[in-house]
């Protein structure tokens, strides 16, 4: 090894207390990603008039970005993390507002802003930064550390899921309304306010078909693929079954000439077609690893804030996977959704970076001092404090 376990520079400390088989995990899963973007996405630029190598040459400088981001957010401590997630949030909603005024619109939607000669999307951003905020306050809360943290989260989660209408997203708004509904679960939170809040999201999903055409007409086409337009679902389920038990190999897919978004909403069908059953499925398992393993490393923290903060983040990252895949099967209705570490995308790479370099950063292990102790409180399912005794950490 390079580093010696007796450095104590930021390089050293970092890398003997990082989980660094999660690390080399996501290491791993990108790595797929630039072999199924390069795959996909040459298709794609010719038929649109760029050269072949546009959005490969684009996709590995936003990995690299993300990838870097993602060290130097893990190399904070839980503090830092936290301030670098509020200024985060507070940046990211004030720039979801200003889409509304001077943001780009893209297929009916403002979503992006442009920045540098670069479209961001900053509710990518909000994600993550949302996450840790919303874990911080309810952690606190739940410790008896301060009496208005509830209202504050009620407020600032309805700020932004009236923003994201606005845009309108209506799928990035029921994410971040699950993100916080895993936080509040874990937090031990009463079960009939759960069940409040799961009959919320019902609600609000009916009221969103009821009112927003693009929501009605994607649910229509599911449940009804005759009452309209289905290409691009069509072209995917087609490219799993030509695709098999062993996939027709690197590159020597042909269904992904047809798919416009092959490089970044239906990357997962290219997998299908080129790689196959069995290769698709390891890429699954990552998935499943990254976020089993980074459950189970918050749980090793016995800190609240660490579980709830890593719960809201992986939350995001299965759920934001499990719509990819399932629209890409035709399992649910068709949502324009990335697949994390995999599509092509700049503000989804890049977001994604900041939310892994936050599990990275809250995973690691923290000093002991032997023979001290201390108290953490933990709420159980009735909403009533335990105290949880465990080494300093």
């Amino acid at each position: 090894m390079l580093i010696a376990r007796t450095d104590t520079s930021i390089i050293g400390r970092w890398w003997w207390t990082v989980d660094r088989l999660l690390l080399a995990t996501i290491l791993g899963l990108s790595i797929f990603g630039g072999f199924l973007v390069a795959a996909a996405s040459p298709a794609v630029a010719e038929r649109i008039g760029l050269p072949p190598m546009h959005f490969i040459n684009r996709h590995f400088i936003y990995l690299i970005g993300a990838l870097g981001l993602m060290i130097v957010v893990s190399m904070l401590s839980d503090k830092n993390i936290r301030r670098v997630a509020i200024l985060g949030l507070l940046a990211t909603i004030f720039m979801m507002g200003l889409t509304l005024v001077t943001g780009y619109e893209i297929k009916g939607a403002t979503r992006w802003l442009p920045i540098l000669g670069f479209q961001i999307q900053p509710s990518e951003f909000m994600k993550p930064c949302f996450a840790i905020f919303s874990a911080w306050l309810l952690a606190r809360q739940s410790q008896g550390l301060a009496k208005k943290n509830y209202l504050i989260l009620a407020v600032t989660f309805s700020l932004i899921i009236a923003l994201l209408i606005a845009q309108p997203d209506f799928g990035m708004s029921m994410l971040t309304a699950i993100i916080i509904a895993a936080q509040i679960f874990v937090a031990g939170f009463p079960l009939y306010l759960i069940a409040i809040g799961v009959a919320g999201l019902a609600l609000f999903g009916f009221w969103a078909y009821l009112n927003l055409p693009h929501v009605t007409s994607r649910i229509d086409r599911w449940l009804d693929p005759a009452s309209g337009d289905t290409y691009q679902v069509e072209k995917s389920m087609q490219s799993f079954a030509e695709g098999g038990l062993f996939g027709v190999g690197p590159g020597e897919g042909t269904v992904k000439m047809l798919l416009p978004d092959a490089h970044a909403d239906f990357i997962f069908a290219v997998s299908g077609e080129e790689m196959g059953f069995l290769l698709t499925l390891i890429l699954m398992l990552l998935f499943v690893f990254i976020i089993s393993r980074s459950i189970y490393k918050s749980l090793k923290r016995s800190d609240l804030f660490v579980l709830l903060a890593v719960t809201g983040i992986m939350t995001q990252f299965a759920v934001q996977a499990m719509i990819h895949m399932g629209s890409s099967l035709h399992m649910i209705p068709t949502k324009g959704m990335t697949l994390p570490l995999v599509s092509y995308g700049g503000s989804s790479l890049l977001a994604i970076g900041l939310s892994l370099g936050f599990v990275l950063g809250l995973t690691r292990k923290k000093p002991s001092l032997s023979g001290l102790t201390h108290t953490k409180i933990f709420p159980d399912y009735k909403g009533t404090k335990m105290p949880y005794q465990g080494k300093i950490s």
